[in-house]
């Protein structure tokens, strides 16, 4: 279906990697929070709007750009908070469907096989056209409600970069060298250095977002804290005995088990496969750094390239 691709300053029309060529693509600048004759009139064309921008841009923009499309054409976006743009739709776009995609991967690997969570907020033919053209590619759509996208986001997302973030200024407040770890790291360090590093070489809007405009974020956040006190509640200066001391932390390991449940097996074995593929560490003057990312044609947009999950 025909679609403009519109952003902040410029609008462009485009596949991702591996999916088929749409067409030639036009580009049409534009803001879409003040929008003039030539663009309004592209968007009254368009089958398909979607707001690939920063959040508050989207926000802005969501009352204009609905009053500038057709009845029954969809308007989707790419925020990865869900429910304030879901709240702008339902008050503002009531006469286009509207659906939200959020891919819950890096775009250099590739849709096959990942999970898209989309929250559909007005359903109709383009927006399960839209579903069935992510699941062509490859994606495994996960639909789910607005706020129970962001609850699950803080916990998938915010959570586990607040727990690499942390892990990362707490070795630098160890004052121990990278280069001494690595020489002796076993394979659960090795690890976290390396999604460490792949963070830290991330677009930091990007991580600055995941933490920041999902309201329910600092709760989780708060969690990690918590859990990193009961683990040195376990530990640390403990006046009654060894012995129960160790029964308390074993019991704790138990409650973790309890967590995953009949997935254990399935995440015990995938780590397994991971430890196994890690490199031998080489020191850096001998090294030459490799991206871990594969090439490929992106859709050109005002927010970051590298969006990284």
């Amino acid at each position: 279906m025909p679609a403009v691709n519109v952003a902040s300053q410029e609008s462009t029309a485009g596949s991702p990697a591996g999916a088929p060529p749409a067409g030639e693509a036009r580009v049409l600048r534009g803001d879409i929070t003040d929008i003039g004759p030539e663009l309004a009139e592209e968007l009254g064309r368009a089958d398909l709007v979607l707001l690939a921008v920063p959040e508050q841009v989207a926000l802005t923009a969501v009352k204009q750009v609905a009053a500038a499309m057709r009845p029954g054409a969809l308007l989707a976006d790419t925020l990865s908070v869900k429910g304030p743009i879901a709240d702008e739709i339902l008050a503002h776009a009531g006469d286009v469907e509207a659906a939200g995609l959020n891919p819950m991967f890096a775009p250099s690997l590739g849709f096959a096989g990942r999970p898209v969570a989309a929250v559909v907020v007005h359903d109709g033919p383009r927006t399960q056209a839209l579903l069935r053209l992510v699941e062509s590619w490859g994606g495994r759509t996960v639909r789910l409600g607005a706020h129970e996208h962001d609850r699950l986001a803080a916990a998938t997302q915010a959570l586990t970069h607040a727990a690499v973030l942390s892990f990362g200024l707490a070795l630098a407040g160890l004052g121990v060298g990278v280069a001494e770890l690595a020489a002796v790291a076993p394979p659960p360090h090795a690890t976290m250095l390396a999604l460490l590093a792949r963070i830290a070489s991330g677009t930091p809007e990007v991580y600055w977002d995941v933490q920041s405009a999902n309201p329910q974020a600092a709760a989780a956040r708060a969690a990690l804290a918590d859990g990193v006190r009961t683990l040195a509640g376990l530990l640390d200066g403990r006046a009654d005995g060894e012995a129960n001391g160790e029964a308390e932390f074993a019991a704790a390991l138990g409650g973790l088990r309890d967590l995953l449940g009949p997935d254990l097996g399935f995440y015990r074995d995938t780590c397994a496969v991971m430890f196994g593929a890690l490199p031998s560490y080489e020191p850096r003057s001998s090294y030459e750094p490799r991206s871990p990312h594969q090439p490929g044609p992106t859709t050109s947009t005002s927010s970051p390239a590298t969006t990284e999950r």
